[in-house]
């Protein structure tokens, strides 16, 4: 027993001390649990003009999160009206949209918008992403990174570990 908790610390010590290009590199859900990979990955989405998905899927799981029912109702209007209506500022393009009734706006509940976010995540997941993993923009994050961490100036370490402890 006390071989597997040995195991599992390790492995959740080695998961913090990998550095966010690589985290972000492991999986989507990786670098959506990240802030300064959301950023990251927003920054790209905003060049390739789809920056509206990753603010969806944000305002989705924020959505999830709200117990107060007029609360709720406020949120789910406001994410109709920025991402699925018609005259969306930051309209997404999602199977199902045009069958959306506002009528579903009135009784909110938290996993109304669950379809329309996973097609996002997926769309994201297996387009943006890769490109993501692939662009110059990722690619010079994570060479930085790298000289960061093989340089022996020991303020480049303490600034490498306020990031690593978010301090």
């Amino acid at each position: 027993f006390s071989e597997i908790t040995d195991s599992d610390s390790k492995s959740c010590s080695s998961h913090q001390s990998l550095n966010g290009t690589t985290r972000w590199a492991q999986s989507l859900e990786s670098l959506l649990e990240d802030p300064e990979g959301v950023k990251n990955f927003r920054d790209f989405l905003k060049r390739e003009f789809s920056e509206e998905n990753v603010l969806f899927w944000q305002a989705c799981e924020e959505f999830k999160k709200i117990q107060d029912k007029k609360q709720m109702q406020a949120k789910a209007n406001e994410i109709y009206r920025n991402f699925l209506s018609n005259k969306a500022s930051y309209q997404v393009n999602v199977e199902g949209q045009s069958r959306l009734d506002e009528s579903i706006l009135e009784k909110p509940h938290p996993l109304m918008f669950q379809k329309l976010q996973d097609q996002i995540f997926n769309l994201m997941k297996y387009d943006s992403y890769s490109r993501f993993l692939k662009s110059e923009m990722f690619l010079k994050l994570k060479e930085t990174e790298e000289e960061e961490e093989n340089s022996p100036d020991p303020q480049t370490a303490a600034k490498r570990a306020s990031r690593i402890y978010n301090t």
